[in-house]
């Protein structure tokens, strides 16, 4: 089926109801890399193309209720990856937006909740941590620290096998940090944690760490697209959450002290699909997509216009356009760069997954968007 929706709503909203819990901040683990914390991609995938990059990218994938949802969703990434019938338009690797795992990112959770729907997908998993992933069971006899087992699967030293991944073949991936930044021929792709809290935080390290790589990168503006990616979303219209005021004020100060604004922001953590452009003071129109619709069973409705329980009407949502949003089915995207003499360009195509008895229904296109490189 196709999602369509009768719900008119074209701001973001703010959650009068949320409590923003900074109490549940978790220090970070000390970094198995060295500063500042960089990965080439080809050191993952040494035959990566120089002129084109297709991934997949979602977020929020975990979950043991309904786990039909999760295992559609890596089903179909899985079927790009192995049908696409030129080899440069088959994704090369999956980007996850956090919550890999609920609701405490516990090791025996691993298994069932990424390992299994995962172990036929070919390419490999790259991750930013989520909520859920830091958190940690107070009853949980083993006491294990915030993000172990995340750092065990995702930022190892090396890529071997994973003690609790059963018997999958995935090895483990070598992020060389809980934050960092993935290099590639045609992206800098900044990865942030936002930590455990339900509107996020950011620690005074990762914040100087940031503002230097957005400095940094200005160098590659005119080669290479810049894309954020932060698990709390900083603009939402969803019921649940809602934005993230303390993600909007970190980044308008990061993007004012750094004099950059990336291109692009990924973010997960609200379950549903929404796609807003922001208009900057310099006139750039900066993408802020949501895609945290990958798995996990409850997804997010958006706010009816006129509920006074979410306001849009604060400064800081004033020049953020709410342009399409999905929040009745499960997706995924497939970001694809390519450069040649002619164009620059990214492009993004947000799939839904049908429910039908059988499962046998492919992911249908919901959405697409494109950014031209060689305009900004």
């Amino acid at each position: 089926m196709l999602a369509t929706h009768d719900n008119i709503r074209t701001r973001p909203v703010f959650k009068l109801a949320a409590i923003d819990d900074q109490e549940k901040f978790k220090p970070l683990p000390p970094p198995p890399g060295v500063f500042p914390y960089h990965l080439d991609i080809k050191q993952v995938l040494p035959n990566l193309p120089q002129n084109k990059m297709v991934f997949n990218m979602v977020g929020d994938t975990g979950g043991l209720t309904f786990p039909t949802f999760k295992h559609r969703i890596a089903d179909e990434m899985t079927r790009q990856c192995q049908e696409t019938e030129l080899p440069a338009d088959k994704p090369s690797f999956f980007f996850h937006l956090g919550d890999v795992v609920y609701n405490f990112g516990q090791a025996d959770q691993y298994y069932p909740q990424f390992f299994e729907p995962y172990q036929h997908y070919p390419g490999p998993i790259f991750a930013i941590a989520g909520n859920h992933d830091g958190d940690i069971d107070p009853l949980y006899p083993k006491a294990p620290g915030s993000l172990e087992a995340f750092m065990q699967v995702f930022c190892d030293t090396k890529s071997q096998p994973v003690s609790f991944g059963g018997n999958s073949k995935r090895y483990s991936n070598i992020q060389p940090n809980v934050y960092w930044t993935l290099k590639t021929p045609l992206a800098n792709i900044i990865c942030m944690y936002s930590n455990v809290p339900r509107f996020g935080t950011i620690t005074i390290e990762q914040k100087e760490w940031f503002i230097q790589e957005l400095k940094n990168t200005a160098a590659d503006n005119s080669e290479k697209a810049l894309i954020l990616c932060i698990h709390h979303a900083p603009y939402s219209a969803d019921t649940n959450h809602g934005s993230s005021m303390p993600m909007q004020l970190f980044l308008n100060a990061a993007f004012e002290e750094a004099k950059v604004i990336p291109d692009i922001v990924f973010s997960g953590h609200v379950h549903n699909y929404q796609r807003f452009n922001k208009l900057y003071a310099n006139g750039k129109v900066v993408p802020f997509v949501v895609a945290g619709a990958g798995g996990y069973a409850d997804l997010h409705k958006i706010a009816p216009p006129g509920d006074f329980s979410f306001p849009d009407k604060n400064s800081l949502l004033n020049n953020v356009v709410l342009e399409k949003y999905c929040d009745t089915t499960h997706g995924f995207l497939k970001i694809t760069l390519e450069k040649t003499e002619e164009k620059f360009v990214l492009q993004g195509d947000y799939y839904i997954i049908p429910y039908d008895a059988d499962n046998n229904l492919q992911a249908s296109l919901f959405d697409s968007f494109m950014i031209n490189m060689r305009d900004k």
